[in-house]
């Protein structure tokens, strides 16, 4: 098959295409094209294209420098510049110097999927592609590329061949894809510190990407064209996660977390790597609306999954950080038959229908965060009954969340695992929260040989290690929301009860960091973080300063700006954290965390700029509702919203929960106003928000 090559009218369009060739011959065929005469016998020029549907991005693949490199173009611009590809094997060598393109395949796609949850019902899948082989003369391997109206993905592929039938195992020691940013300078980024002790849990730092040392992605950065990008994966599976290491300045360079032994990732001939992936747009919020990372995942494989239930949950889980009750057992132990119960009278009361325990199974007691091997998965505590607390939520018809904590002792929980989801499977727990508290590169595991090893969170070993976990409980019906995970990559899609993870700083923060999160924290999520998908934040905190407004550990918000987070920070699970009696003494605010759903028909970024503030409405699936979630950083703003994303012709009553004209989330943060106004989609409503305030509006069809 021989080389595929640009169309000669878009050849004779591009300047970043001409300067690749000699400007005699592009003139040449742009006017032998007239006549409809083929480019390709013209000039042998080993450099192929794809572009978006909508034209607006272009991909560029050649071995013009004896190794296969791309660049992206963005309306006509170049915003990754000539960046280098390849892979790296312990028996092989280097996959890229000296492959050259061999053949070519294209095809396109356009058809909408239907998710069984989500931030909307149906999902547009709609891109053009490419799959190159690349050859030496004795091996091959594949690159494919998908472009996107809202971005790019690329992988590798290196199929079974007749010259590895004497290489079983293939070692890679490296990857070399680069993604090289034009202007490193003057290119704002947003980032956290990858492989770090921490693991993802860092508040982001605000540099230009000449800054950026070694990052976690999502990575998002702005160009000095308002151009709006961020660098990721998709469908990480048996593979080692990807971090960005910076090289030359504006030179990122994958960099993959090693194994114990120093590999990257252990494979065999006919694997394919996870999907490199760059979202990008012309403004902040076209980040947001973009379903790239899932349409990169490939389609459900769990069959019917509507036992996985979208929902709003209470839990034995605040009190612990606010040091009121324990984890362990003793007198302030949180998780005992009586308190759980209470828990379930208030969940059934006022609408939610779990309740989270943690701290009810045997393990907790002396440093549990340093000796998960005691853990016990079906032993309870003494005074947790759980026998009689399932039969107490049944007749309440709230259900018992299960909780999971290894503490990073991954062997201990694997060897329990089936005992463990077979004891929840029995007492009609259909969702359960996994920890693994640990620091980053202290997973503990034991080999084949009985010897202990230490792993990365983020390493191929605990990617299949969590894997292993979600489809385990969907053998018995159970959806699993990982803490201390592995960072999302889309795979909700292919295993929807995989149904949220943390892998950011969540809420606990406030109460014990130091600094807790500050302002800009829930400004910056969905523009990094929440790119990646759902985040089990646990928002919805009243008792703003348990310690008192000048405190370091307070939540840095005002109230409704915590009503916003609802709204901002998707999830199909989500959490009212803040301990019963604080939601009693404000059940008018309350009030909007018991109507707000957690499954959405449409979401949809109104307005925002990273770090800075965001707006999003989203349609409540199987209703007419919409709500709106609307917060800023430190700094105050105001916002017109205009509400053209309401149904025509409909009235609504918008219920609004926003700050007061004295609300300030340092010395005045409970200030906030509940109004109500009739409304259509004519109409804009104009929203003042308070410093680190926020507002949140449910419009309710009339």
């Amino acid at each position: 098959m021989t080389p595929s090559y640009p169309q000669p009218a878009a050849l004779c369009r591009s300047v970043e295409t001409q300067s690749r060739f000699n400007k005699s011959i592009i003139s040449l065929t742009c006017a032998l094209a007239l006549s409809g005469l083929a480019f390709s016998s013209i000039v042998n020029a080993k450099t192929v294209h794809v572009t978006s549907p909508n034209t607006h991005i272009n991909i560029s693949l050649t071995d013009d420098n004896g190794r296969p490199e791309y660049q992206i173009d963005f309306n006509g611009k170049t915003v990754i510049n000539p960046s280098k590809l390849g892979l790296v094997f312990q028996q092989l060598g280097e996959f890229g110097s000296e492959f050259t393109i061999k053949n070519v395949s294209r095809s396109s796609v356009d058809q909408t999927w239907q998710q069984p949850w989500g931030e909307r019902e149906n999902v547009r899948d709609h891109y053009n592609r490419i799959k190159a082989t690349l050859s030496n003369g004795k091996l091959d391997f594949d690159i494919e590329f998908k472009a996107f109206n809202d971005g790019i993905g690329f992988r590798y592929l290196v199929p079974k061949q007749a010259g590895l039938t004497s290489t079983p195992k293939l070692d890679i020691t490296d990857e070399l894809t680069e993604f090289v940013i034009p202007n490193p300078q003057l290119t704002t980024a947003w980032w956290i510190p990858g492989r770090g002790w921490n693991r993802y849990e860092y508040l982001y730092r605000t540099t230009t990407l000449d800054k950026i040392d070694r990052a976690h992605t999502p990575m998002t950065f702005r160009t000095t064209d308002g151009v709006h990008m961020s660098i990721h994966e998709a469908a990480l599976t048996d593979y080692a996660a990807m971090v960005l290491n910076q090289g030359r300045d504006g030179t990122l360079r994958a960099d993959l977390t090693p194994w114990s032994d120093g590999i990257r990732v252990k494979t065999q001939p006919g694997f394919t790597t996870p999907w490199r992936t760059i979202q990008i747009a012309s403004n902040a919020t076209g980040l947001l609306n973009s379903d790239l990372i899932l349409n990169l995942n490939e389609p459900n494989k769990l069959g019917d999954v509507s036992w996985v239930q979208p929902g709003k949950y209470v839990g034995i889980w605040w009190g612990m950080h606010l040091n009121e009750n324990t984890w362990g057992s003793g007198p302030k132990h949180g998780a005992t038959t009586s308190e759980t119960k209470r828990y379930m009278d208030f969940a059934a009361q006022y609408g939610f229908d779990g309740v989270l325990v943690e701290g009810w199974n045997e393990g907790w007691d002396g440093s549990w965060f340093h000796n998960g091997d005691v853990f016990s998965f079906t032993k309870a505590y003494p005074d947790f009954d759980i026998d009689a607390i399932s039969q107490y939520g049944k007749s309440k018809n709230v259900r018992l969340i299960g909780h999971h904590e290894t503490s990073g002792s991954v062997t201990n929980y694997r060897n329990q695992m089936s005992n463990a989801y077979d004891l929840y499977k029995k007492h009609g727990v259909t969702q359960v929260k996994t920890g693994y508290v640990a620091d980053g590169g202290d997973i503990k595991r034991i080999d084949e040989n009985g010897i202990v090893r230490h792993e990365w969170h983020d390493g191929q070993f605990m990617v299949n290690e969590y894997l292993h976990s979600v489809t385990e409980a969907a053998k018995r019906g159970i959806s699993i929301n990982t803490h201390e995970p592995i960072k999302d990559t889309g795979l909700r899609r292919t295993y929807p009860n995989w149904i949220a993870r943390e892998g950011a700083r969540g809420q606990e923060f406030n109460a014990w960091g130091s600094p807790p999160n500050n302002p800009e924290h829930t400004a910056i999520l969905p523009y990094t973080r929440m790119l990646a998908g759902p985040m089990d934040f646990t928002p919805g905190i009243f008792n703003l300063a348990p310690q008192g407004l000048d405190a370091e550990n307070r939540v840095q918000t005002t109230l409704t700006k915590q009503l916003a987070l609802y709204v901002v920070l998707y999830s199909p699970i989500q959490m009212a954290a803040d301990l019963p009696r604080n939601y009693v003494q404000r059940l008018d605010a309350f009030q909007f965390i018991q109507d707000v759903p957690t499954d959405w028909s449409e979401s949809i970024a109104l307005a925002g700029d990273i770090g800075d503030y965001v707006a999003f409405a989203r349609k409540q699936r199987g209703a007419e509702d919409w709500y709106l979630g609307a917060l800023t950083d430190e700094n105050p703003r105001k916002l017109t919203v205009k509400l053209d994303f309401l149904t025509a012709g409909q009235r609504y009553e918008a219920q609004i929960y926003r700050d007061g004209n004295n609300a300030d989330w340092l010395t005045n943060p409970y200030d906030y106003v509940i109004e109500t106004k009739v409304v259509s989609a004519t109409d804009t409503l104009a929203l003042s928000l308070a410093s680190s305030g926020g507002s949140a509006i449910r419009f309710k069809a009339l």
